[in-house]
């Protein structure tokens, strides 16, 4: 079989470029351009709502070595702008590979360029931090393309809000969903020693689905809703326990969010858990500020922890928390990332809130930090009894 290539360009909005080759004729995309440094994991990565209108860079040098298959996409949309790889495996082999990542990407319209060297302009990311770039099959020049990238910057401030799910809904262990979620109940690795029959409400910032396949596994009954949920809403639902998904951009737009959070932190006892972009919504709802970080930490190999504990975990966002005079008296910090000492996990000093900068269900990357869902569910067991001898 005869594969197209053809020509292709990436331009960076400080007018840096790169020639290169894609499967797709005609195209062009705009987005941030962010890199990943795992060895493996492109297709979680390429599904991962948290890299909505983002430009990914694979490090590694040749991706779609073990093609794509039916059960490791972490949403049902793909909300990429486009990829950057070395090289592209055109002939997968995998028993669970279903289609090759060639013919994925043709199949899925994903804009993408390869035969760059993608280490080299990993560095020089790194040097001049993230930015706009733009991929395109055609001769691209950045005075021609910058009005209409700032005009797209604009519109797309709050992006939580275009990947939010539209309506809530229900999974449990028993039943059975269709889509990207009919699966969930058998995945090979679902079985667990520990059950907690709890209802648990997620806030779905831009949920990956293997947050909630690790909470199936301990036969949570697991209640979606959106972001934008009002106060009343939330506490309708009598939850044991209250889980902040991942998500994409800058948290500080999510000012509906934040207020909620804060609302529910002073006025409850609920337990809350936040993860990544959770994690910077119950910050900013403890009176602590976030900012951008030069070039992001995205891969499944960074390190954090204490001067007690080291974890290798899975992290992909751009922003990190910093403490204020006001939060210090409220939060105690339990994790650091171990390679630039940002903040990588808080707990409240007086409320069941906790939360961390990185994945625990680790899809991609180790499980180190799995454990992290029996604490939150242990909390709401020892929460659950306390209020049961009173």
């Amino acid at each position: 079989m005869k594969n197209n290539i053809y020509p292709a360009t990436l331009l960076l909005d400080n007018g840096e470029t790169y020639q290169g080759w894609s499967f797709t004729k005609t195209f062009t995309t705009c987005g941030e351009v962010v890199f990943n440094t795992g060895m493996t994991g492109y297709q979680e990565i390429m599904t991962d709502p948290s890299y909505s209108d983002q430009i990914i860079i694979f490090t590694y040098p040749e991706i779609g070595n073990t093609g794509i298959n039916d059960h490791d996409n972490e949403s049902i949309k793909i909300y990429i702008k486009g990829i950057i790889a070395k090289n592209i495996c055109i002939h997968p082999y995998n028993w669970r590979s279903n289609i090759s990542l060639y013919k994925y990407l043709i199949q899925q319209n994903i804009p993408h360029i390869f035969g760059i060297d993608t280490r080299k302009l990993t560095k020089y990311i790194r040097s001049k931090g993230v930015m706009q770039g733009y991929i395109s099959s055609k001769a691209l020049q950045i005075k021609d393309l910058r009005e209409n990238q700032y005009i797209l910057s604009e519109t797309i401030k709050d992006k939580i809000k275009s990947i939010t799910t539209n309506k809530p809904y229900t999974l449990s262990k028993n039943n059975k969903s269709e889509g990207v979620f009919s699966y969930l109940n058998n995945k090979e690795n679902n079985q667990s020693n520990n059950i907690f029959d709890y209802k648990i409400v997620v806030i779905d910032f831009g949920i990956k689905i293997n947050i909630l396949r690790r909470l199936l596994e301990y036969e949570c009954k697991v209640f979606i809703i959106p972001a934008t949920s009002s106060y009343k809403f939330i506490l309708s639902h009598q939850p044991d326990g209250i889980l902040l998904s991942n998500g994409p951009g800058d948290p500080l737009q999510a000012t509906y969010a934040i207020k909620n959070i804060e609302r529910i932190i002073k006025s409850t006892n609920i337990p809350i858990f936040g993860i990544c972009m959770g994690h910077q919504i119950i910050s900013l709802a403890l009176e602590c500020k976030t900012f951008k970080l030069k070039f992001g930490h995205r891969g499944i190999n960074h390190p954090s922890g204490n001067n007690q504990i080291s974890e290798i975990t899975s992290q992909n966002h751009g922003f990190a928390v910093k403490l204020t005079k006001k939060s210090e008296n409220t939060i105690k910090i339990t994790h650091f990332n171990l390679n630039d000492s940002t903040i990588a996990g808080l707990l409240h000093t007086n409320k069941p809130v906790f939360s961390i900068q990185y994945h625990p269900e680790a899809c991609p990357g180790p499980h180190d930090s799995e454990y992290l869902f029996i604490r939150f569910l242990q909390m709401i067991k020892i929460l659950k009894n306390s209020n049961n001898l009173t």
